[in-house]
């Protein structure tokens, strides 16, 4: 956790996806703290840029931050952005071409975004020797794992996405900087996050929407399906807890038996997650209930792509750095649809 508030005027960090959804809630919270924060953000129109200009104007007023318009696939600007503030304290990555489905109709956003991007950053960090990168992963990288909950030091070779792939490539790419120059690189797989400032394109905001308007919800695998909700403010919570904690090399990693979630480099992998999964219609019938309109409900199929269910096991999180989630499914929609409500009378008329 942040051991010396004191001295964190003095800190600088990059965050990069700060007009997104988690980036724009923990820059505000690396704020609130009083770090220093550099803000990236390519302000792609994958979803309605409205939110994004809305959540970077709010960023924008605090004079400790400073903000770029650059996608990470842009190399020179990400060099000179590194040059003019040598040195970042710490990198944390959340810029990425993000959802599962929009993966099967254009990969290469996704190559360009998240392989191409990220090798740059990589780079970047190595070339600066920064001395902590942190880097969104996802729960979909466990892909055709059954075994719950889903565990860091259990094999996720089996994506079923694209999105997915390009995650574990991720740490896959991170972990070769970390053992070949010493870079300490911390990936975090997050589960289905949710809140306050949420993508329109994700469950909680488009349930919302849609119920709102008397438009039908298309509610796939029948309903049968579970995510690990977590609370946007839990998964803040936990990264920068995590941002003064760069990880060292594990002295009984076993190259005959390798642990993927360590390993004798500089290198760690953590679940960020609720730790307790819900029936997408469990999430249905509290919107309904805290909107106060009812539903409409097609019932499909799963997608390609998609999971029956995920499950976060958090323990070497909370062993870490005395991670644990406080906001339940209840609480946690009720604040998210306060906001909704609130920010569709204030933003959009």
């Amino acid at each position: 956790m942040i051991t010396n508030l004191s001295s964190s005027h003095s800190k600088k960090i990059l965050v990069t996806g700060c007009a997104g959804f988690i980036g724009y809630h923990l820059a505000s919270r690396l704020l609130e703290i009083g770090f220093q924060v550099v803000g990236l953000d390519n302000m792609n129109d994958y979803y309605d840029a409205a939110i994004k200009q809305a959540r970077l104007g709010l960023l924008q007023q605090n004079r400790r931050f400073s903000f770029h318009r650059i996608g990470l696939e842009n190399r020179s600007e990400l060099e000179r952005i590194f040059a003019e503030n040598d040195p970042f304290d710490a990198v944390v990555n959340l810029a990425a071409q993000a959802g599962v489905r929009y993966s099967l109709v254009n990969p290469h956003a996704y190559t360009d975004a998240n392989l191409v991007g990220f090798v740059n950053l990589l780079e970047a960090c190595r070339a600066a020797e920064v001395g902590h990168l942190l880097f969104a992963s996802s729960s979909s990288v466990y892909g055709s794992n059954t075994m719950m909950p889903f565990d860091v030091h259990h094999p996720a070779d089996h994506p079923l996405s694209l999105y997915a792939a390009t995650k574990k490539a991720n740490e896959l790419m991170a972990h070769s900087y970390s053992h070949l120059f010493s870079l300490p690189v911390t990936g975090l797989r997050f589960f289905t996050v949710y809140g306050p400032w949420g993508r329109p394109d994700m469950a909680t905001y488009l349930f919302a929407d849609r119920i709102m308007k008397g438009q039908p919800i298309q509610v796939f695998n029948h309903g049968r399906m579970k995510r690990d909700f977590t609370y946007v403010d839990d998964i803040v919570e936990g990264v920068v807890r995590l941002i003064d904690r760069p990880p060292v090399p594990n002295p009984s990693w076993d190259r005959q038996n390798p642990d993927p979630a360590t390993s004798h480099a500089p290198y760690r992998l953590y679940n960020i997650g609720h730790n307790e999964p819900v029936e997408l219609m469990r999430v249905i019938r509290l919107l309904e209930q805290y909107l106060g309109k009812e539903a409409k409900l097609e019932f499909q199929p799963i997608q390609p792509g998609d999971v029956e269910a995920t499950y976060a096991d958090i323990d070497d999180l909370t062993a870490t750095v005395g991670f644990k989630p406080s906001v339940s499914i209840e609480e946690g929609l009720r604040r998210f649809v306060d906001w909704y409500l609130s920010y569709h009378h204030n933003y959009s008329g």
